[in-house]
Parts: structure tokens; sequence; C-alpha cells
């Protein structure tokens, strides 16, 4: 399995990818497809942070983190989103997402990123260190559950810095 940058010539491939791969999701509001690119049009993408799980020659996983902040008053903290994660379904239980995370992890920290955020199943990925937002004193506005908008620190004491209300 190689891990790469996305191509642009790939997009409407990792579409589809992305489509299949919520099609059997335990949670899916079926727009993450559409959600990839919005998140590609709006200014807080980071194409070294979109990459591909790729095998034979087959796009088999896709992740992004992008730009998203969080808000003390008029202090702004840049942190980062994950959102989404793909992986299908044939290649589920392989490794195959922790590898896309642990090497955009890599990616980031060498950028200088501090914290990743995202909404999503705390069973999955408090393996890779995520916990709730909340036990890091940071609230959001999403009307989703606390257990679910979940922080990661990228460098260790993170948080101690960063406080307020997650854009998510």
């Amino acid at each position: 399995m190689v891990i790469r940058q996305e191509k642009k010539e790939e997009f409407r491939e990792i579409y589809d990818l992305v489509k299949l791969a919520f099609e059997t999701a335990h949670v899916s509001n079926g727009e993450e497809q559409d959600f990839v690119n919005q998140l590609r049009a709006e200014g807080n993408y980071i194409p070294r942070l979109a990459l591909v799980a790729e095998e034979d020659g087959e796009l088999i996983g896709h992740i992004m983190l992008t730009r998203t902040y969080v808000k003390e008053g008029a202090k702004q903290h840049t942190v980062l989103l994950l959102a989404p994660l793909s992986v299908k379904f044939e290649y589920r239980n392989r490794g195959v997402g922790g590898a896309l995370i642990q090497e955009s992890f890599r990616i980031a920290k060498d950028m200088g990123y501090k914290a990743v955020f995202l909404v999503g199943a705390p069973a999955y990925y408090q393996r890779f260190g995520f916990q709730s937002a909340a036990s890091f004193g940071i609230q959001h506005m999403t009307g989703v559950p606390d257990e679910n908008v979940m922080a990661c620190e990228l460098e260790p004491g993170a948080f101690e810095t960063i406080r307020g209300t997650v854009e998510i």
C-alpha cells in the first residue's frame, strides 16, 4: 500500500470512493462525498493533507485534514479538521484508515499544526489519541453529542493554550 497526496485528476474517483465507503458506514448523512468537494472549494483546503491510499493502482482509502478554528473571544487558534476518512468496504479492518491517519498526522506536525478535531465514533478514534473535545475545555455548537466531537493533540500540551469554541 502506498499513501500519497491526492491528484486533481483523481477527484471524480475519490468522490465515488467516498460515496461508496459511506454507503456501508455505521453513520452517514449521505453527503460526505459532496462535503469533500465543498472543503476543496473553500479557503481552508490544504492539498498536502489530502491523501489517498493506493494498492496495485487502485484507490482504496482517502483522508482530508483542512484548517478550522477554535475561537476564544477575539482570539482565534488555527487547528485541523479531519473529515472525512474513507476506506473501501473490502479493505476495512486491514489498517488502511490507521495508516492514513498516522501519515496525515506526521505531515501536519511537520507543517506546524498542533491539534486535530473531528466528529466521529469514539470507539474507533480513541485508539489514535482522540478524546472528547469537551475534556480539553473546548466547546462546539454542532448539536452533536459531546462524546462525538473529538480532539487530538499533535503537540503535547497544545490544549493548555487552546481554549474556546471549535468551528466544525
